[in-house]
């Protein structure tokens, strides 16, 4: 059966899905028998204490003759020691319990987020980032919380009802008979009771989640707000998103105090009938007084865990949910797959570039690129222009394959991109986007991303080639400022010098870059500029250019209009035909610039 058909099948057995989701984590198998042998001990143990309690009290306190101490004193001593023994055998159990299952799922979470880090952008686009961080958090945190807390507590404690009940039949099969006959209607109410409670705290995570959201978006958008002045608006969604979640919890509380009353009813219930029916047994000689109070004690060992198991059953359910979430993400086929071992690595020396006939949509789109035919000789400087959704951005993602084209070809000196292993390809291949992301690290740290091994003196000296070192002079820290969540330390230029001093030392031979100019300030632009340049200089250069400046220096200009290459050349020939849309571009941008 294929993985595929196997999920499809899953979704419709929880069993299925179950043994799926062990196969993916051995290491869950790891010391299991021992584990279950420390529970056979654990649970035995408990029976220990109502059986010395009636040896104690037939044979001892009240013994023909007399209380007979020495039979006291040896079932007190013998109960302590098997307890002492219980609680090691309990406590080993949850030592192995937790560590090997939280070695299995940190497995888990491992081989989760590489695929998900592996899906290609239209995958990571077509899904919401909180629910994609969800299937490495919140989803294996239901599986760890089941594994730790559920699966052998459920074995633990159907032992302890056979057990209980195995030790009632001996006593008394009658009173045994009683107790089960009381105690089965609440297999029923707390299960249901436990449904309920489940879709409580299922509406207690969402609105917590929409309270989270309002909160964060306040803070991020803070001077939005404080320039549109709408704090109060914004208050007002605050507030109520506080209030929904207080009146979600409040909810699921009061089902939770039912449950648990509910199970202390029936538990006084149980505890009601052994009396009554056992004084009743007492009398007529059938029942010892030593068997009766072991019966108070057996009750309670029998009911217990059917108010655990029930709960126990909602945490193996969303258990299964969040296997089956974290299937459906493992069973996602990487629609960019890298070759791997079997891939090519590209020709040393310069990289050119060639677009055979490539076209591209997105799902249930049109075509974003249409029929784009284009060579990119090597060591050339290649500046890309149009208008706003013409399709540059993605001619630059599927140039650098972050996705891949529906048909056509796109070749690296004359080596098929599809073809290249991925760790060829990032070596001679780097991309900056506009936004210049940057880790919560220093500067420093952030440039190492591309070259681990650099040194803080071949940091600076490579800062300096882009003509920056006066830039990171004047920083509080130099090379150690941190550069705060997301680079927001520092300006969006400033981010975006990191990200070129980062392409820089990575020395790439393919650089493609989405050039980021606006709220810049003019001494930043003049820095980027200068970087720019040093950057491009000697290696093949791919720009996203929207300051035409960039254009007019380049040594080929592509211009892209609804997905085609409608014009190509040098800036001085394609200004010159009247009425194109280049020129059109470039009258605009003079006009622009001259305004300011």
């Amino acid at each position: 059966m294929t993985a595929v058909a196997e999920t499809a099948e899953a979704k419709i057995s929880p069993w299925l899905t179950l043994k799926r989701g062990l196969s993916l984590s051995p290491e869950l198998r790891t010391g299991l028998l021992g584990t279950l042998l420390l529970a056979i001990v654990s649970t035995v143990g408990r029976g220990v204490v109502p059986v010395a309690v009636q040896q104690g009290i037939d044979n001892g306190l009240l013994a023909p003759g007399g209380p007979n101490m020495t039979v006291v004193v040896t079932v007190a001593s013998a109960g302590t020691v098997v307890l002492a023994i219980t609680f090691l055998s309990g406590y080993y159990m949850n030592v192995r319990l937790f560590t090997v299952s939280e070695t299995a799922l940190a497995s888990l979470r491992t081989r989760t987020f590489r695929h998900i880090h592996d899906l290609s952008m239209l995958h990571q686009q077509g899904e919401r980032r909180g629910v994609l961080t969800a299937r490495v958090t919140t989803d294996i945190d239901q599986i760890s919380q089941f594994l730790q807390f559920g699966g052998i507590i459920l074995i633990v404690s159907m032992g302890q009802v056979l057990m209980a009940t195995v030790i009632m039949a001996v006593y008394s099969w009658q009173l045994a008979l009683a107790v089960w006959l009381t105690s089965m209607p609440l297999v029923f109410v707390i299960r249901y009771l436990q449904q309920q409670l489940a879709k409580a705290y299922a509406m207690v995570r969402e609105k917590i989640g929409i309270m989270l959201g309002a909160i964060s978006e306040a803070v991020v958008g803070a001077p939005v707000i404080r320039a549109y002045g709408v704090q109060a608006l914004t208050s007002k969604r605050v507030d109520k998103s506080v209030e929904d979640f207080r009146f979600a919890q409040f909810k699921a509380l009061k089902r939770s105090v039912l449950s648990s009353s509910t199970g202390e009813t029936f538990n006084g219930l149980a505890l009601s009938v052994v009396i009554v029916t056992g004084v009743y047994l007492g009398v007529s000689g059938d029942l010892t007084v030593g068997q009766l109070t072991a019966f108070l004690f057996l009750v309670t060992l029998f009911v217990q865990p059917i108010m655990i198991g029930t709960e126990i059953l909602n945490e193996a359910q969303n258990a299964i949910s969040g296997w089956q979430r974290v299937l459906d993400i493992l069973d996602l086929e990487p629609d960019v797959a890298d070759p791997g071992d079997d891939g090519l690595r590209l020709p040393s020396g310069p990289v050119s570039v060639r677009f055979s006939h490539v076209d591209f949509s997105y799902p249930g789109g049109p075509k974003v690129l249409d029929d784009v035919d284009v060579l990119l000789p090597a060591q050339t400087k290649i500046a890309v222009v149009g208008e706003t959704g013409s399709g540059k951005t993605t001619f630059a993602k599927l140039l650098t394959r972050l996705m891949d084209p529906q048909s056509g070809q796109v070749e690296l000196s004359g080596v098929a991109l599809t073809d290249v292993s991925f760790a060829s390809l990032r070596r001679r291949i780097v991309m900056v986007p506009q936004e210049g992301f940057l880790f919560d690290d220093t500067i420093a740290g952030n440039v190492r991303f591309a070259q681990p091994d650099i040194t803080d003196a071949e940091m600076y000296v490579a800062f300096s080639e882009l003509g920056l070192a006066d830039w990171i002079d004047g920083l509080p820290q130099g090379l150690e400022t941190p550069v705060g969540e997301r680079g927001e330390a520092l300006s969006v230029g400033e981010r975006q010098l990191v990200a070129l001093a980062r392409a820089y030392v990575a020395d790439p031979d393919l650089l493609v870059l989405d050039e980021a100019t606006s709220a810049v300030d003019p001494a930043t632009e003049l820095r980027l500029s200068n970087a720019l340049d040093a950057v491009t200089r000697g290696r093949t250069t791919v720009v996203i250019a929207h300051r035409l400046s960039t254009a007019e220096t380049s040594d080929m200009v592509l211009v892209f209009d609804a997905g085609r290459i409608v014009q190509r050349g040098h800036h001085s020939e394609l200004v010159a035909e009247p009425g194109s849309i280049y020129a059109g571009l470039h009258s605009s941008w003079v006009e622009q610039t001259r305004s300011v």
